[in-house]
């Protein structure tokens, strides 16, 4: 899958999924990577390894800042758009920043990569722009029906993806995630209860009845550097697992991991968290040539620690 990408820019590369996206790329054909990230919820110990590497440069920036933004993407040739308020919960206690962020901050990239004579730009979008959805497995063709801020940021930052393409003809094309875990997170709910376990807390589980779909990081890791190496345009590509984890099982089998009693403590659902998501993956197979693992939680251990 090695092609000169030449000078590559991601958004939020000090992140959870930015970081292990560098990790890959340094193993690419990159002239130079550039990563930007304002650390709100990037570490630039994620990129701690990296200090030394000469293809790498980490700027300390915002993409609100469309003047910076202009000048980190010029003379890009890919740019990973990951840079954003990540996460529902976080959407709901500052609707501002996920607006400005997510929104103003995807139209500022998408303006600076038709400016600069960018050739690909890859958008990370969410599985939350579906909302609730009406069938599952959920495909690419459903309604975008976002029921929290985060989703509805996730799907105006799709529509100008769309609008840009069209208008501009700038190749913006969309990634929509399931649940991604793997290590460097913190906030969700793997790394939560990662946490409680370590701690020898109670596993706060929210309603309950939920049914979601997760995927191992380096699966979608994979998927960004297949979408950015293929030639012509890309449809909407959801990067899941294709299968159902009810979310007590999910708290079991970590306590059980662990080597924990780990009680659940049952809490009323949270209206603006979507119940349930399992991505159809047929055409993350068919044109990224990627097929989920059969068991999508068989890294779990590698991140739950056993008692002693």
């Amino acid at each position: 899958m090695s092609r000169n990408l030449g000078k590559v820019v991601v958004t939020g590369g000090a992140g959870f999924i930015g970081s292990h996206l560098i990790d890959r790329l340094l193993l690419e054909d990159c002239v130079e990577i550039v990563a930007i990230d304002n650390l709100s919820r990037g570490r630039l110990v994620n990129l701690a390894k990296w200090r030394n590497e000469p293809r790498l440069q980490f700027i300390h920036g915002d993409i609100r800042d469309a003047s910076l933004v202009a000048q980190v993407l010029d003379g890009a040739g890919v740019v990973f758009h990951l840079a954003a308020q990540s996460t529902v919960m976080g959407a709901v206690r500052d609707s501002d920043y996920t607006f400005t962020t997510n929104v103003t901050g995807t139209y500022n990239v998408l303006k600076a990569a038709t400016r600069a004579g960018v050739r690909r730009v890859l958008f990370a979008s969410s599985r939350e722009v579906y909302g609730e959805p009406i069938d599952l497995p959920v495909d690419e063709e459903s309604p975008l029906l976002a029921i929290n801020s985060y989703g509805a940021s996730k799907a105006a930052g799709e529509a100008y993806c769309r609008a840009f393409r069209r208008e501009f003809g700038l190749q913006a094309f969309v990634l929509r995630l399931a649940n991604v875990y793997g290590p460097r997170d913190y906030g969700r709910v793997i790394p939560s209860w990662v946490e409680d376990v370590r701690a020898r807390r109670d596993l706060t589980v929210y309603g309950g009845k939920q049914v979601i779909d997760f995927v191992w990081v380096d699966q979608v890791i994979e998927a960004f550097v297949r979408a950015a190496t293929l030639d012509g345009p890309l449809p909407a590509i959801n990067v899941g697992s294709g299968t159902g984890t009810r979310i007590v099982d999910l708290a079991r089998r970590i306590a059980r991991l662990a080597e924990t009693p780990g009680r659940l403590k049952l809490q009323p659902a949270r209206a603006v968290e979507v119940t349930r998501f399992i991505a159809s993956v047929e055409r993350m197979r068919t044109v990224l040539e990627i097929e989920p693992p059969p068991d999508p939680l068989a890294h779990l251990s590698k991140l739950v620690p056993v008692a002693v």
